[in-house]
This record gives C-alpha cells, sequence and structure tokens, in this order.
C-alpha cells in the first residue's frame, strides 16, 4: 500500500463543496460519492446540478474533483421552476454491460429516472424512467411518493430498487401524492434494459416500518422515514434509512434482500444524540436537520457516510464519513470525528481549520435547524466568506464563537504537542479561550488570553506534557461579551 499523501478531514470534501446524501461505491482502486448538490446559502435543498468526486481507497484524504457529471435540463421531464424541484438523492451502479447507471429522483416528477456513462464519473446522458411492464413510470399510478432511489445489485445478477417516503408535513416535496403508510417499497429489476419492473404491477413493501405499523414494535422509536440505501456484507443484507427522528441513520438487517428484516440500531447521529452524555436532541452536539448516507468497507473497516448542516439553516449540508464499529454482527452508533476516513488521530503538529469541529454549541444548547436561518443569538454556528462555490483557499470558519460557547475536535495525537495557537478575529478585551480534553466540565489544559483583533490574529498558548495519541480538544471562551469568528489554529 502506497503512502498516504494527505491527512482526512470531517468534512472530507473542501469547505465550499456541499455534497449531501452521499451513496459511496468503489470502483478500480477508487471511492466514488454520489450525492445530492446543495448551494452555499442556499433557498432549498438539492439545488445544484450532480458533480462527482472520487479518491483512493489507500489514501482517503486525496480528493479529486471529476466536475458536473449530469444537470437536471437533460431530463425531459425537468419542471421549470428549479426551486422546489432539484436533482434528490441518487445511488449509482453497474449494469451487466459494464455501463454505469445513475437512479434518481427530481421534484415535481414523481419518477425515479435514470442516466447512464461509460465512466464511473463521466458525462452521464439522460436513459430513461423506471417503468412497469406496460410502460407506465412507476410513481404515475398514484403510488405512495417515489423519493431517495437506492440500488443493489445482488451477487446473482438481480438487481433491486428501493424508494419511499414517509414524511407527511411537507405538501411541496410530496407534490400531491401521499406519503408511505407501510414502509420502504421494493422492485426488481430486468438487467436488460435497468428500467422495466419484473418484480410484477402489486407494490412490494419491506418490513421496515413506519407509522402506525411501527407502533409496539423494534421500530417505534426509529421509523423509517426516508433514505433509502441497500448494502451486502458477508452474506447479510444491510437496509440503511434516515429514520422519522429525521438526524438519526438507522439499518434494518436480513437474509434476504426483500424480507425478514429485523431492526438493527442507530448507525450514526448528525448531532451524537444517543451516545453517553448526549441522550436526547436537547444535548446535541451540533446543529441537527435531516441526514442521509450509507455503509461502505474500506481498506478491512466499516464507514458511515452522513451529512452534517452548516450556515444556521437546513440546505447547507455537507458529507462527512466516520469509522464504524462492527461486532458480533451488529453496527454500534459512530460518533462525528473531525478525522473521520484518517484511519486514526490526526497529528499533533500543524495548522488546522475549524470548520473540521465536529462538536459546535452554545451555552442553550443546538437548534433542529429549518429553512430559515435563526437568529445569531449565544450559539456558534458553520459558515464561510465569499459566495457559492468559491473555489480556492478553505474560508470556512465557526462564526460566533461566543461567551460560554464550545467548539470541539476529535482527535489528535499530542504526545509531542506542546504549544497551541488560536486564530481568531472579533471581539473580547478581557476575554480567554480555555482548552479542555474532555467537554465544556472538563479540566482546563491551557489558558490562552485574547484581546479585539479587527483582522485575524494568532494568541499562543501551553499545552501540558502527559498528553495521550487519541485526545479531543475543546475550545471555549471565558469573559464577558466575547464574540470572535473561529478561523484556525495551530499545533507546535
Amino acid at each position: 500500500m502506497r503512502p498516504k499523501t494527505k491527512q482526512a478531514f470531517n468534512p472530507y470534501m473542501p469547505s465550499w463543496e456541499y455534497v449531501p446524501d452521499a451513496e459511496p461505491h468503489v470502483v478500480d482502486g477508487r471511492v466514488y460519492v454520489y450525492g445530492s448538490h446543495d448551494l452555499f446559502n442556499g433557498l432549498n435543498f438539492c439545488l445544484g446540478d450532480y458533480v462527482c468526486w472520487s479518491a483512493p481507497v489507500d489514501d482517503l484524504g486525496n480528493w479529486t474533483y471529476h466536475g458536473c457529471i449530469y444537470k437536471r435540463e437533460q431530463d425531459p421531464a425537468a419542471p421549470k421552476i428549479r426551486m422546489t424541484n432539484g436533482l434528490a438523492a441518487p445511488d449509482m451502479v453497474v449494469g451487466p454491460d459494464g455501463k454505469y447507471y445513475l437512479y434518481y429522483f427530481m421534484g415535481g416528477t414523481k419518477m425515479i429516472s435514470v442516466a447512464r456513462s461509460d465512466e464511473p464519473a463521466g458525462k452521464y446522458e439522460f436513459y430513461g424512467y423506471v417503468k412497469y411492464q406496460d410502460g407506465t413510470p412507476i410513481g404515475k399510478r398514484n403510488e405512495p411518493f417515489q423519493f431517495d432511489p437506492g440500488c443493489l445489485k445482488d451477487d446473482d445478477g438481480r438487481l433491486y430498487l428501493y424508494t419511499g417516503f414517509a414524511f407527511g408535513g411537507n405538501p411541496i416535496l410530496l407534490d400531491g401524492s401521499a406519503p408511505t403508510k407501510e414502509g420502504p417499497m421494493w422492485f426488481e429489476l430486468d438487467t436488460s434494459d435497468m428500467l422495466t419492473v419484473i418484480s410484477g404491477d402489486e407494490l412490494n413493501y419491506l418490513d421496515v416500518l413506519t407509522g402506525d405499523k411501527a407502533k409496539g414494535t423494534p421500530y417505534e422509536e426509529q421509523p423509517f422515514g426516508e433514505a433509502s440505501s441497500m448494502r451486502k456484507f458477508d452474506g447479510k443484507y444491510y437496509f440503511i434509512y434516515s429514520s422519522l427522528n429525521s438526524h438519526n441513520l438507522c439499518y434494518a438487517v436480513s437474509d434476504k434482500p426483500t424480507s425478514g428484516f429485523q431492526y438493527g440500531g442507530v448507525l450514526v447521529s448528525c448531532g451524537d444524540i444517543g451516545l453517553p452524555g448526549v441522550p436526547d436532541p436537547k444535548h446535541a452536539r451540533m446543529d441537527t436537520g435531516n441526514t442521509h448516507g450509507s455503509l461502505i468497507q474500506l481498506n478491512g473497516q466499516y464507514y458511515i457516510f452522513y451529512h452534517r448542516h452548516s450556515n444556521r439553516k437546513q440546505s447547507s449540508r455537507q458529507g462527512c464519513a466516520d469509522e464504524i464499529q462492527f461486532v458480533d454482527g451488529k453496527f454500534l452508533q459512530a460518533e462525528m470525528t473531525s478525522c473521520g476516513l484518517n484511519g486514526g488521530p490526526l497529528a499533533g503538529k500543524g495548522v488546522y481549520p475549524a470548520y473540521i469541529a465536529c462538536n459546535v454549541y452554545g451555552r442553550n444548547g443546538t437548534r433542529f435547524l429549518s429553512m430559515v436561518k435563526y437568529p445569531r443569538g449565544m450559539c456558534p454556528f458553520l459558515t464561510q466568506k465569499g459566495g457559492d462555490r468559491d473555489e480556492g483557499p478553505s474560508d470556512q470558519y465557526v462564526s460566533n464563537f461566543c461567551t460560554d460557547c464550545t467548539v470541539g475536535f476529535k482527535y489528535f495525537d499530542l504526545r509531542e504537542t506542546r504549544e497551541i495557537i488560536v486564530n481568531l478575529q472579533g471581539y473580547g478585551d478581557g476575554c480567554a479561550v480555555t482548552v479542555r480534553t474532555k467537554e465544556h466540565d472538563g479540566e482546563v489544559i491551557c489558558r490562552i488570553p485574547v484581546e479585539t483583533c479587527k483582522t485575524q490574529k494568532g494568541f499562543t498558548g501551553k499545552l501540558p506534557e502527559g498528553l495521550g495519541e487519541k485526545e479531543a480538544l475543546y475550545f471555549s471562551v471565558e469573559g464577558k461579551g466575547g464574540t470572535f469568528d473561529f478561523v484556525s489554529f495551530e499545533l507546535k
């Protein structure tokens, strides 16, 4: 295995890129990510055209941008109004012809569309709509809402498509369709054309339950909501979905691709809700909203791909990925980290941008975000300078880094680290930045006096000896009236 060229962070794409709803797939030694495409400060979800990124499986910090792979206007059914009819979460599967098929949903169509390419990140061309044998596209027979297609090509060559949406309170997205009350739907497709349903005209549902069906079952706490994705590991089928709680990615497991699923548990929460010390949304470690993603095995380790939220609203989402433990056939809930795909803690020397924070919360906690920005208040938040997709030096940062807030980073090897420099801009005469290795109630290991600075300035503090090879760093502001932009920090 060749040496890594870069450390991997979360989010794993550049700070100016907003690709949520990730479906990762390995092709010829590279992991390709297919997802939606938000705009920074976008008024709604999924307003961008599809783009693609990939990285070598043995160098997961070294991502390549392949550009736009598909434009919404290529779909003949694309509505003229983009604002409420974006390209939603896609998935990719390789056909028996060796071509790459992108299954996707576009708002305002009610159908599942397919585009095709000769290369995994090539220019995709519109191919058709998933359809019944009489030619009617699925979604056009008053079925429950088709949404977020997930694909699985099984070892025997059979192809399955999974869709569904159970949130009943979204009249704009539903566009007159009904949400599913049974659970996600599945269709077997004819691999000769990759479009035609061969599982019959009657709808088939997975036994991954939602709504009233989930009451009194193991799904009651985490009923199916959306974000269907199917993966197969060691002969078992893992159905990944976002629950009606929205902030949780969950899974169910079966020996078959279409039945027999048993609830497995939570894979990740985009606020770390459910981990020790985070019992409920009131204690979330990051602003929450929806999440969507999937599992993948890379280099003998399992990872969960998901997304986080920024800019005080739901529609500026960024892709993240974290290691997840697989013990005795069960996935254990992963924690959000800054080191994500790195394969271990980050080095204890170097400059780190503040936007790789994995915990960001204020004295009053966090918020479940809406499509409208919340007031700044006493909560820090992730944002950026400039406009959408201002490529170049990463300029995302933590704004409103204020008194009694917490901005946390996990994890670093601090055995040889002796000095820390915080780079700030803002107001706070008489204030200090405190550093802990445990959360807000942990022992302060460094206190760094800071002052008002209208331009970015570094403030230095000493770290004690005896720190470990896997340490978190939590930064807070101490003192009345401190409010800064937290740009970066340096470890020496």
